[in-house]
């Protein structure tokens, strides 16, 4: 299972510093070159469709590394809490 994880960091993906909430909007807009709130809005719209764009979210939120590389969902199945 670590190996997902660490896979997941290597992707470069982070939770942006522009956040809200999750963070999850900055950072897309971040990595995409697009305006972090026309992300949101964009998210805002998925969320009118039935289940996915929260569902979408939501398994974002738990795999989206924070800045200091800690994953929310490694950290809930008891793995890595150092940040390191």
């Amino acid at each position: 299972m670590n190996s997902v994880f660490e896979s997941i960091r290597g992707l470069g993906f982070r939770r942006g510093p522009k956040r809200l909430v999750a963070g999850i909007c900055g950072s897309l807009a971040e990595q995409s070159g697009l305006n972090v709130w026309l992300v949101r809005l964009l998210v805002l719209i998925s969320f009118c469709l039935p289940v996915v764009g929260v569902a979408a979210y939501l398994v974002a939120w738990a795999v989206t590394p924070w800045q200091d590389g800690s994953i929310p969902l490694e950290e809930a199945l008891g793995g890595r809490r150092d940040g390191a």
